[in-house]
């Protein structure tokens, strides 16, 4: 009985203790001769192998089509069909573990999660993924640090002060309680406690703090679990814990923010950002959309949510910064639209600004000088760095009327170069955040009726999908940089091919969704792509997204989260990312073909 047997390899990972007990209990070891056949191509296999040392070739016939190596399993096809699609020859000496056809069928059929390695497309393989990855979070979020909530600001008032100035204190800093100094003691006091004094006890608004305040105070540190803050609050019966950093005491957490928290915050936020009347309460409300990332992707929540919660908010921001900072003439009279991952929703990490200015008309130049200034300065206070490309309302080449960007598109499409495609990108993708949508739908409309049979135009646009290549082999084996460190990079391995294929043919149909997922299914709908190879293209995408996301997560502040190594990956992982890559590879070529890319 092969007790070297490694049951943590996937898919025998998915196996209950008992089932691998069962399992290694019919393994057999084989050796195989160098260009010894172990499956031929056409015939049926009464076992399944998992490859323990040496090199095995897939082959169709005789093209090679992928080099197995150790851990590798091989043919689930020849197991649940009958026969095999290719041909396995051993290419030089090598051992693996053979399964017993029946046994590995009793075990599919006993275990679902075992089940769904052996379906034959990659959509199934991830979805099945995914559950699995939610069922491990389960219970995670209990162990986040209490340093990822948000925390009412530690603000003091002396005991002597009066409720007065304790109520106006309140207001100006938008938080419903104090801590109070009382001599070597601190206590806190709520806009509940004052509130009691005056209406219900009918004392004067001239009482000071000091008895009405509380010294008991509960306080843990910033790096204590979030679960500690709930069970003191439930066996305590307190609805608010002092945070001390050392002996200085740096804010307040409420039950709300905990409960918020373990349920997902965002509406909470999206609340904070509606109320906000400062510059300042809009910037902590920023840091606390930072953070939610954080606490969806501990939930489980799929990637392609996380997306559209966090452009939910940043709209929610902008539009409420627009409110703030744009005098009447400009947020009547204007559109202020996002670009870039952002106006397709598909944001996870807080990157660069990426946002334009539409406007029906001409403004004052001094007028709108200050706005530019005024709105990007203030992205930039939040924690949104200027764009590299200078793509933002600042620049007055993304911030002017209408009219304007009309003769820029034709522009772009008449005169076409590389900037030019990126300019059409960049305006394609963009979405309205507040003002006047209809000026953006105007200049999309304008772009898709010049682009209308453009074939050349379109085919130049189209061929950035082939600007960096997929990092998969001729033997689907991941293929990694050197200069990255021996990483991968999975936005210009697989999201931009993806994204800007996908691109192209929606400009080319002339859709108007902003979104990958959502022109994706808008494609299928049409025809133009196969309901099956959207649905593979869509899980694909999706998980390439799930994996930058937990690069962003892991990365220190700063980086980016794009590199990935395949050696940090679990095995499922990679062969996951083997199969996304491939479909994005099927995915360059049908872009090559339907454009006729071959002719430039």
């Amino acid at each position: 009985m092969p007790k070297a047997f490694d049951a943590a390899n996937p898919p025998f990972d998915r196996l209950t203790p008992h089932e691998v007990e069962t399992l290694r209990a019919a393994l057999d070891i084989v050796y195989f001769r160098p260009d010894e056949p172990v499956i031929d191509q056409g015939s049926p296999s009464q076992a399944l192998f998992v490859v323990i040392k040496g090199t095995i070739e897939e082959r169709d016939g005789a093209d090679l089509l992928a080099l197995l190596g150790p851990k590798d399993t091989f043919d689930s096809r020849a197991l649940l069909h009958g026969k095999s699609g290719h041909a396995f020859v051993a290419r030089d000496e090598a051992l693996c573990y053979s399964a017993a056809r029946h046994t590995v069928l009793d075990l599919i059929q006993s275990n679902p999660r075992f089940a769904a390695f052996f379906y034959g497309d990659i959509a199934r393989k991830l979805d099945e993924f995914v559950r699995d990855q939610d069922e491990q979070r389960h219970g995670s979020v209990m162990r986040a640090r209490i340093s990822e909530l948000f925390l009412h600001p530690a603000a003091f008032v002396d005991a002597d002060d009066t409720v007065e100035t304790a109520g106006r204190k309140m207001q100006e800093i938008n938080s419903n309680a104090l801590f109070v100094r009382d001599g070597h003691r601190t206590g806190i006091i709520t806009g509940m406690n004052l509130s009691k004094a005056v209406v219900l006890r009918r004392q004067s608004i001239q009482t000071s703090v000091r008895d009405l305040a509380h010294f008991d105070l509960v306080t843990l540190r910033p790096d204590d679990f979030v679960s500690s803050a709930l069970v003191l609050m439930t066996k305590l019966n307190k609805r608010r814990i002092a945070i001390r950093d050392d002996e200085r005491l740096v804010g307040i957490l409420e039950d709300i923010d905990v409960l918020g928290f373990l349920a997902g915050s965002a509406q909470v936020i999206a609340g904070r950002i509606e109320r906000a009347a400062s510059q300042d309460e809009l910037a902590a409300a920023a840091r606390q959309t930072a953070n939610q990332v954080r606490t969806l992707r501990r939930q489980g929540i799929d990637v392609e949510l996380i997306g559209e919660i966090v452009s939910d908010l940043n709209q929610r921001l902008l539009s409420r910064l627009f409110d703030l900072v744009a005098p009447a003439d400009i947020r009547t009279g204007g559109c202020l639209m996002v670009m870039g991952s952002e106006g397709r929703g598909e944001q996870t990490a807080r990157t660069d600004q990426d946002n334009g200015l539409i406007l029906s008309g001409a403004v004052e130049e001094v007028t709108l000088n200050a706005f530019r200034a005024a709105f990007s300065g203030a992205l930039s206070n939040f924690g949104f760095p200027p764009c590299p490309g200078h793509v933002m309302v600042s620049n007055p080449a993304w911030s002017k009327p209408l009219p304007d960007y009309i003769t820029d598109i034709r522009s772009w499409l008449t005169l076409p170069d590389d900037t030019a495609h990126m300019n059409v990108a960049i305006l394609f993708d963009a979405r309205c955040v507040a003002g006047n949508a209809a000026l953006l739908s105007e200049a999309k409309t304008t772009l898709i009726e010049m682009a209308r049979g453009e074939q050349a135009f379109l085919a130049h646009f189209a061929r950035a999908t082939d600007l960096f290549t997929t990092p998969i082999g001729l033997f689907k084996n991941l293929i990694t940089s050197a200069g990255n460190g021996d990483a991968i990079d999975l936005k210009k391995g697989g999201l931009f091919p993806i994204v800007h294929g996908v691109r192209s043919l929606a400009l080319e149909h002339g859709l108007m969704e902003t979104a990958t997922d959502k022109r994706i299914s808008r494609l299928r709908d049409m025809g133009v792509l196969h309901a099956e190879f959207a649905r593979e293209l869509h899980q694909a995408f999706n998980f390439i997204l799930m994996l930058r996301l937990d690069g962003q997560l892991a990365e220190s502040a700063g980086a980016t989260g794009t590199l990935v190594r395949p050696s940090s990956l679990s095995s499922m992982e990679r062969d996951l990312l083997r199969d996304a890559f491939y479909v994005v590879k099927r995915f360059r070529e049908f872009i090559r073909h339907h454009f006729n890319l071959g002719v430039f």
